[in-house]
């Protein structure tokens, strides 16, 4: 009865420390968004990366993600437009500082190649968490990994620059995140 109970403690114990953890870098990693303004594409780049990675290839629905942005480093390579959106009308970022993404799973997708892999999670931004899925792919690169996604969300549902009768609605989100072994 005691090996019965023993077992199943044991395999937790040793997936749980075989995990690898990583902490997301802005050397090497890019948060980057495209959106329309006047009907043009416009885009921007977030850095201030923080948080935590538990990665784990062989049982990767082990692996969680925390990581977060500071939204006050939003730079569109335009100054003025950047002053605007720090403030209170678009991400306030006084008010809401960071930009996170936590996952709940993480699995693996139904290509045959290894690497690739789906993120479900919460995506908190100016006060509102949404939640979200997208595939990624994770490529080691000596002991850390870059991992690198798409998704889309549309800005109104953060309450972000509301009153905007000129920008889309919908917001690309490109991720390539160099995370280094910790």
């Amino acid at each position: 009865m005691f090996l019965k109970t023993l077992l199943p403690f044991l395999f937790f114990a040793t997936t749980t420390l075989s995990a690898q953890n990583y902490k997301p870098t802005d050397n090497g990693s890019k948060v980057h968004f495209e959106i329309k303004n006047f009907g043009i594409s416009t885009g921007g780049d977030f850095t201030g990366l923080k948080g935590e990675i538990q990665f784990l290839p062989d049982n990767i629905t082990s692996s969680q993600f925390n990581v977060s942005v500071a939204a006050s480093t939003i730079d569109t390579d335009n100054s003025l437009r950047d002053k605007s959106l720090v403030g209170d009308e678009y991400f306030d970022t006084a008010k809401y500082p960071q930009i996170k993404i936590v996952s709940t799973k993480i699995d693996k997708t139904n290509k045959t190649a290894t690497g690739f892999y789906y993120f479900s999670g919460n995506i908190t931004m100016h006060g509102v968490t949404k939640t979200i899925s997208f595939p990624f792919q994770a490529e080691k690169i000596q002991d850390d990994y870059l991992f690198t996604g798409k998704f889309e969300i549309n800005r109104l549902d953060f309450g972000i620059g509301e009153k905007s009768m000129v920008l889309g609605n919908t917001v690309s989100v490109s991720l390539s995140i160099l995370a280094k072994k910790s």
